[in-house]
């Protein structure tokens, strides 16, 4: 099978992808992530740890790592309409968080938004160009409450 796109030809901007090395442990972290996203307009519907559930399951010994899976109603909302529900499958914006080291923390987020249109389940239109746009303004304005406390 061949892939519709060269990832080797895609650059953090096309993908809207963001990450930050902070400081401090990790529940601390996770709950510093969720405070940045709450701050900026992101609600916090779904939360897990794939370490956790890996380590118990097929003992993975998994280093922590946790999913905040972030939403913003105003823009799924309009989301879902402009993708025709497509992007439900994508739902919702994960911000993650992985122990590098005890004491450092990777924090990662791709936009969905971007990677929809990417893979044709969203439109290339104006429409969508706007929800792309928003999203990474929130995004942007959470990232830079995080890079406040980075490495």
């Amino acid at each position: 099978m061949s892939l519709p796109i060269d990832p080797t030809e895609l650059s953090e901007e096309d993908i809207g992808e963001h990450r930050v090395t902070l400081a401090m442990d990790h529940e601390e972290a996770v709950e510093f992530v969720r405070k940045c996203c709450e701050e900026t307009g992101f609600g916090i519907p779904v939360e897990f740890s794939p370490a956790e559930l890996l380590n118990e399951k097929v003992a993975a010994d998994r280093d922590p790592y946790y999913v905040l899976g972030a939403c913003n109603p105003n823009v799924a909302d309009k989301a879902l309409d402009a993708s025709e529900k497509q992007i439900g499958g994508l739902f919702p914006c994960n911000m993650i968080i992985w122990e590098q080291e005890p004491g450092r923390q990777q924090v990662y987020h791709v936009s969905i938004m971007r990677i929809a249109r990417l893979v044709g389940m969203a439109p290339d239109d104006e429409e969508w160009e706007d929800i792309v746009a928003e999203t990474g303004e929130l995004v942007g304005e959470c990232f830079e409450r995080l890079r406040a406390k980075a490495v």
